[in-house]
């Protein structure tokens, strides 16, 4: 036997000392072990939540953007259905022509909206109208749809008195499709006569094509969104359309940040299990040898206390390796161990805590720890999350996990996850408010007004809604930046919550427009003396980058039981209200009143007959002839627009020109009124010009050099004689896009005027830096030229226009004493009653003709 080894005895305590060290060591690996297992199970359990969370997060907002487009689909459906022309011309009669040729319900919902499918029902359940991909077609909605429509007819015609349309999903042809129905009812108009027939239905149809199920995935945020395929339909991320998904499913990739946190902490994991297994073998065979040199008895005693030392100390160092924090009570509820991450995670000391009870720590949302613990038949595996206090006061709450131990007693760990509940919290309230002010939404607002109108206010004590919206806020966006915009509406959203009290609601609903609604005003005085201090709050100054920008507010008041008693007409009458506080002047506030709605349902007649008319040549162009003062001889004449209408007669521009405007028809009206005047002037002598007037709203949109160019081309007339007016308002806007598109109009050879000159922030720069060849004197000074200050100042603008080469003319010459005093300071042009009145284009030739024949001069 060597001699470099201990003897080492045989008996059987020297025998059972090295198997008891070699048990304590086995039985430690299989301690570290399962804490491995553990902490390899933590990691996959976390990393399932956090993919779960994500995929919650994900399906939430898929079904917001479906939500968000079945009420988009529904309040279009709703504001055709329920309107008084819709009723007259498509359930009283079917007039196609009203409907398709005046593009009232036709082209425009397929290129504007997209809707593939549009048809109308009759009270037989024939359909009487239809438009499929914008082209007039003769199919039934059932035979195109390739299934029964009688559920959504009748559900459609459910809701016919309250003015609730439907929306369901189908399948057609392979492709998800949204159909919207609603009966056709006279709405508000009270002009139209009802008859006993069932209501007609109104169905659009739209179809989810993968375009816009792309498009819809990035607006809320979901990646990927498409339909759902074979490979998908077993998939969590799936969103069934219809019942039981009938209709198809959407199937989207949420993000998968547990995947992640498994690639990167397990191979850390395996790393440290590996050097463990590699320490316990060095281990092992050093206090096998240790075991077999020591005294029979004594020394394996002690090396096995020290081994079990050892085991502890690692099994202590494992413990503190884990994010959680380990526990252990007594049967009194009492700490009798804290692992050293408890000071880590919660900043508290444990020796403090240890000793102390539980329940002066930790407390559940329904009552104590030890109450949760004491309940019969708990699960082990089920956990609960308590809240305690940390070092700072502040609340943090943990998930506590718990197993009872076999002497009395239990152990467990502590999971922090306060970040993760205030993740979720703030989900919740970012769907019910606006993630910009914190206002709430469109949705919360819905909720708190069904709920007072549930409580069935009274007029005494009335609901009261103001809509309020800013005014001279797009300036701050275009001049400032969005992060300017922002600034105010947050300043804005401050001021309007201070100026109500507690129970009442103040929300945010768009851009710049807000909803507030009152609970507790027992007068009118009381809601006037309310909507002056929200405008004088508006109004105060906000200061943005050390300057300071001013806005102000007009506000629209409904009220219930007085005006309506449901939320959507309420919110409707209400913005009806803030349209008549807007056209009054703005700055302001408006009660609803009934005659207002007629006032809209007229706006919106006169909108679609003037759409009829330019299509259907109910327009007239008259000229007003324009005079060289010096000598009384014609230049030329001035375009101005007027409307045959076929039951109103003759109305003049100043009626429809805002609306052409806000509707877009503005430059139908004047392509019509460029091609008509340069054609016209094409026929007059050489030297007369034709002079027609440009919206501001050209130089923003429609190709306003080509339309010009294209105007001269068919025309075949020169273009020195055709003058453009435009007035200072298109330089205030974007000085820069002007200056480059009026010298390219300039380099077509017309010929700019500044229109109404002196009326607003003319700038002289503006005659020097923009290219005019002329400017024209606003009416207004006419009107005071008597007095020696307007003399003075048309005096001025004369000799400042020939000082800068520009034709000077003035508008609105009634008297012969306008045309003397014009005169005396030699004004280059005039035009007037006094000289002319506009003129046909055939009593207009006659007078060139006449003056060409005779050679008189006019009355200049």
């Amino acid at each position: 036997m060597p001699n470099d080894l201990p003897t080492i005895s045989c008996s059987p305590t020297n025998r059972s000392s090295v198997a008891l060290t070699r048990a304590s060591l086995f039985k430690f690996v299989g301690l570290l072990a399962g804490v491995f297992l553990l902490a390899c199970g933590s990691l996959v359990y976390l990393a399932q939540k956090l993919d779960g969370a994500e995929e919650v997060k994900s399906a939430f907002y898929t079904r917001k953007a479906v939500q968000s487009l079945e009420n988009s689909l529904r309040s279009t459906v709703k504001d055709y259905a329920f309107w008084g022309d819709a009723y007259k011309h498509l359930h009283t009669e079917v007039d196609t022509d009203w409907a398709y040729v005046r593009q009232n319900i036709g082209t425009t919902l397929y290129t504007d909206f997209g809707f593939r499918g549009l048809f109308v029902v009759n009270d037989l359940n024939r359909t009487v109208y239809s438009v499929v991909d914008g082209e007039k077609v003769s199919v039934e909605a059932e035979q195109w749809l390739e299934q029964s429509i009688d559920a959504i007819l009748d559900k459609a015609r459910e809701g016919a008195e309250s003015e609730t349309p439907t929306t369901t999903f189908v399948n057609i042809g392979g492709i998800p499709a949204l159909i919207a129905a609603a009966a056709i009812t006279p709405g508000t108009d009270p002009t139209v006569k009802t008859d006993d027939r069932s209501a007609s239905v109104l169905i659009f149809v739209d179809p989810l094509d993968s375009a816009k199920l792309a498009a819809m995935g990035r607006d809320f945020g979901v990646e990927g969104l498409h339909l759902a395929t074979a490979d998908d339909i077993h998939s969590q991320s799936v969103y069934p359309l219809g019942e039981t998904g009938a209709a198809g499913s959407l199937h989207w990739s949420p993000h998968r940040p547990g995947l992640q946190l498994l690639a990167l902490g397990l191979p850390l994991v395996g790393i440290a299990a590996l050097l463990v297994c590699l320490m316990t073998w060095v281990i092992l065979r050093r206090t096998t040898a240790a075991a077999q040199a020591l005294d029979a008895s004594y020394l394996s005693l002690q090396c096995s206390q020290a081994d079990l030392a050892t085991s502890e100390a690692r099994f202590r160092d494992v413990v503190e390796a884990s994010s959680d924090w380990v526990w252990e009570m007594d049967g009194g509820w009492h700490f009798t161990y804290l692992s050293e991450r408890f000071e880590e995670v919660t900043g508290l000391s444990r020796e403090a805590w240890i000793g102390a009870a539980m329940d002066d720590l930790l407390r559940t949302e329904l009552g104590t720890v030890s109450q949760w613990l004491s309940i019969p038949n708990r699960r082990p595996d089920i956990s609960v999350q308590c809240r305690y206090l940390d070092t700072n006061g502040q609340e943090r709450i943990t998930r506590l996990s718990a197993r009872a131990m076999a002497g009395g007693g239990f152990r467990g760990t502590a999971t922090d996850v306060t970040e993760e509940v205030k993740a979720r919290r703030r989900i919740e309230f970012l769907s019910q408010h606006d993630a910009l002010t914190g206002l709430p939404n469109r949705t919360r607002l819905q909720e708190f007004l069904d709920g007072k109108l549930k409580a069935v206010p009274t007029v005494e004590q009335p609901l009261v809604m103001l809509s309020l919206d800013l005014d001279r806020f797009k300036p701050v966006n275009d001049l400032l930046g969005h992060a300017a915009g922002d600034l105010v509406l947050n300043q804005v959203s401050s001021r309007l919550a201070e100026c109500v009290r507690h129970g009442d609601l103040v929300a945010r609903i768009g851009g710049d427009e807000f909803v507030l609604i009152l609970t507790d005003v027992g007068s009118q005085e009381e809601v006037e003396t309310l909507c002056r201090r929200l405008i004088e709050s508006v109004e105060e100054p906000i200061e943005v980058s050390e300057q300071e920008v001013f806005v102000s507010a007009s506000i629209g008041i409904a009220m219930a039981p007085n005006d309506a008693c449901e939320a959507s007409e309420l919110l409707r009458y209400a913005d009806i209200a803030l349209y008549e506080a807007k056209a009054g002047g703005r700055n302001t506030w408006r009660f609803y009143a009934g005659d207002m709605n007629a006032r809209i349902i007229e706006r919106r007649r006169l909108e679609s007959d003037l759409r009829f008319a330019i299509r259907n040549g109910e327009l007239r162009l008259h000229f007003q002839p324009r005079y060289r003062i010096s000598d009384g001889e014609m230049v030329g004449a001035e375009a101005l627009v007027r409307w045959q209408h076929p039951e109103r007669g003759l109305i003049a521009p100043d009626t429809f020109i805002l609306i052409a405007e806000e509707s877009g028809l503005i430059l139908s009206l004047s392509d019509w009124v460029i091609d008509t005047a340069c054609r016209c002037a094409a026929g007059w002598p050489e030297h007369l010009f034709v002079s027609v007037n440009l919206s501001p709203s050209e130089f923003k949109r429609g190709n306003l050099v080509e339309r010009v160019q294209k105007a001269l081309h068919d025309s075949a007339i020169d273009p020195t004689r055709v003058e453009l007016e435009i007035t200072e308002n298109v330089m205030l806007e974007d000085a820069t896009g002007a200056l480059e598109l009026m010298r390219t109009l300039k380099r077509l050879g017309v010929r700019i005027a500044m229109d109404d000159f002196g009326t607003g922030y003319s700038s002289l720069s503006y005659l020097r830096t923009f290219p005019f060849d002329g400017l024209k004197i606003d009416r207004s000074f006419l009107s005071k030229l008597v007095e020696t200050d307007d003399q003075s100042i048309i005096q001025a603008i004369v000799g400042l226009g020939r000082a800068l080469s520009l034709t000077v003319t003035a508008e609105g010459i009634e008297t012969a004493e306008h045309l003397k005093l014009l005169k005396a300071v030699s004004c280059d042009e005039g035009q007037g009653f006094f000289l002319s009145r506009p003129l046909e284009a055939d009593d207009f030739n006659v007078l060139v003709k006449a003056r060409k024949s005779t050679g008189s001069p006019s009355r200049v």
